[in-house]
């Protein structure tokens, strides 16, 4: 018996979820994206911009990596991307390259968020056409988020900070 796309969201975020989980885990930003195509996972990452010393290394992005490497193309499209925070302009800009058809994320990024620099009315500037639902947990996510930064807030010292 097939899911309908109801529940395959939900089933797709709650991955998402343990992803981030990882990343918090690691004391990175608890992001964790995952790549579906017609029900395979081509690849999943969390952040780890700080363990790898790397900017770039969102959870988006090493997702992206892994798709690509999966697939054998930097082209991804047919799939769903599922984030559980907003992506940021950055990793935006590489699932419209990677030509994902579909991204849901939970909890919006107010601050870093992609919508915050693209609009919808800029949407068809773009060469490709993505569906953006904002998914299923929004409050858990928002709540996570929160609660990472407020413990890192408590704790003081960042590890991010520390001497080399």
């Amino acid at each position: 018996m097939g899911m309908d796309g109801h529940d395959e969201d939900h089933q797709y975020m709650r991955m998402a979820i343990e992803l981030a989980h990882q990343a918090a885990f690691a004391d990175e930003v608890p992001v964790g994206a995952l790549i579906v195509r017609q029900g395979t996972l081509l690849g999943q990452g969390f952040n780890q911009n700080v363990g790898m010393c790397d900017p770039t290394a969102h959870a988006e992005m090493l997702a992206l990596r892994e798709a690509g490497t999966y697939a054998h193309n930097h082209r991804l499209p047919g799939s769903t991307l599922y984030v559980n925070l907003e992506p940021c302009p950055m990793c935006f800009a590489a699932i419209m390259q990677a030509r994902i058809d579909r991204l849901v994320y939970a909890a919006p990024d107010p601050k870093g968020g992609f919508s915050r620099f693209f609009s919808e009315g800029l949407m068809p500037m773009f060469h490709h056409h993505i569906t953006v639902v904002q998914g299923p947990f929004q409050e858990e996510n928002v709540a996570l988020i929160r609660s990472f930064f407020q413990a890192k807030r408590e704790r003081g010292k960042r590890k991010w900070l520390r001497q080399t």
